[in-house]
């Protein structure tokens, strides 16, 4: 697409749109119908443009600020800009799309770690959470995992669900990169009982924290 505008964009993804996909992807807060693989293809097309990108996400459209994210580079964008996005971010899809395309991927991914960390909207939070994940598969520099495991089995619980998905994962990297704390996190992980019962598809590893660091440790092990 040849110096393509906003109109243009919004044209292509409408055409995409597909009602029955609309219906999936409703029942996980995503307002959008667009086949995800066709969705990349078009932004794969439009290229890295910072200027487009901004300008599609100021629509406010889910599936234009999908294309959004993935027409922009992590080092574009500064702190305070990425902060602005995740509170505007409506959609989970967009959300962990954020999170994880430029978040994870910028320069200022601990700062932003530190200021959402324990942010009150529990969607900021669960990103902070996630970068500190992150931090905590890498090795853990800078962070104090007994605090983190003190706040986990205090606060996880009750969490709401994507906060409480989001400490999950860091309970399950701690239990997996960390052996030295790896008694503590299964036994935290057993007593919690948080998504011990979630639905999982053959070949999958379930996102109960103690079977997903067996399973995990297995392997490394093999």
């Amino acid at each position: 697409m040849e110096n393509p505008d906003v109109a243009e964009v919004l044209a292509e993804l409408a055409a995409l749109e597909d009602p029955r996909m609309r219906v999936v992807n409703e029942r996980h807060g995503d307002d959008h119908g667009v086949n995800l693989t066709k969705l990349r293809a078009l932004a794969k097309r439009l290229g890295t443009d910072p200027a487009l990108s901004r300008a599609l996400w100021e629509t406010g459209d889910t599936a234009a600020r999908l294309v959004a994210i993935l027409t922009v580079r992590p080092r574009d964008l500064d702190a305070a800009r990425l902060d602005a996005m995740l509170r505007e971010a409506r959609a989970p899809k967009v959300q962990d799309w954020l999170v994880n395309y430029l978040a994870k991927k910028s320069t200022h991914a601990g700062a932003l770690r530190e200021r959402w960390f324990a942010d009150p909207d529990p969607v900021v939070a669960a990103a902070g959470w996630e970068l500190t994940s992150q931090r905590v598969a890498r090795g853990a520099d800078g962070v104090d995992l007994d605090a983190l495991l003190d706040l986990i089995q205090s606060e996880m619980a009750s969490a709401p669900d994507r906060l409480q998905w989001a400490m999950n994962t860091c309970l399950a990297h701690i239990g997996i990169r960390h052996p030295e704390h790896r008694p503590r996190a299964l036994e935290i992980g057993e007593r919690l009982g948080v998504l011990r019962d979630y639905p999982t598809s053959p070949g999958c590893i379930s996102p109960f924290a103690p079977t997903w660091i067996a399973e995990m440790v297995a392997r490394q092990n093999r």
